[in-house]
């Protein structure tokens, strides 16, 4: 029986290589699989999906524009696909996470999403979130703080290396940006008493 799936993690705890390895292993059986992944996620180049191991393939974009029930329905007029893996399934939309689930109950087609949970200040982003509501199964994909605690937040730093505590949700970058963190050294991370409403 398909379902929605959301594995999800902070950064760098190796999302897209579990989703390449996924999608490898349908291929590896003679299966093929639909890879999506946010257009505007340039960082391994447009279309791909890329794991810090070294390992990467081609993918389709979406942009939060698009009909992503129209697009796999497209794709599936193509020839027989036995799964789509969505990447950065975070910059995903309420409404694509709803058009996904139809996918799942209306196409009969497993989709696998993997996306991060909270953003720099501790915020679902709004494609987590409605991942959160409406997946079938949620898989937390681990990664340690520098501590060895599990780390369940992720830090923005500035080119002088301070935390950023506020700005656009959305900041594309890897780890020269962003650091994850347990609970407690992201609260020491951002902490300002001139910001009262951060988590200090």
């Amino acid at each position: 029986m398909a379902k929605l799936y959301f594995n999800y993690s902070t950064m760098n705890a190796g999302k897209s290589t579990l989703l390449l390895q996924a999608s490898h292993n349908y291929k590896e059986r003679g299966m093929q699989t639909y890879l999506l992944t946010a257009q505007m996620d340039t960082r391994a180049g447009q279309g791909k999906i890329a794991s810090r191991i070294g390992i990467g393939e081609e993918a389709d974009t979406f942009t939060t524009q698009d009909d992503l029930f129209e697009k796999i329905q497209n794709r599936l007029a193509q020839g027989p696909v036995a799964c789509a893996f969505i990447d950065e399934a975070q910059f995903l939309t309420k409404e694509q996470v709803w058009a996904l689930a139809r996918v799942v109950d209306d196409l009969g087609l497993p989709v696998m999403c993997y996306g991060l949970r909270v953003d720099f200040l501790g915020e679902l982003f709004p494609g987590s979130a409605a991942l959160l509501a409406l997946a079938d199964e949620m898989r937390e994909v681990r990664t340690i703080c520098h501590c060895g605690k599990k780390a369940t937040m992720v830090v923005r730093f500035d080119s002088t290396g301070k935390a950023v505590t506020a700005g656009d949700q959305v900041q594309i970058g890897g780890n020269e940006t962003y650091l994850s963190l347990c609970r407690k050294h992201y609260r020491a991370a951002v902490a300002d008493d001139r910001s009262p409403e951060l988590p200090i």
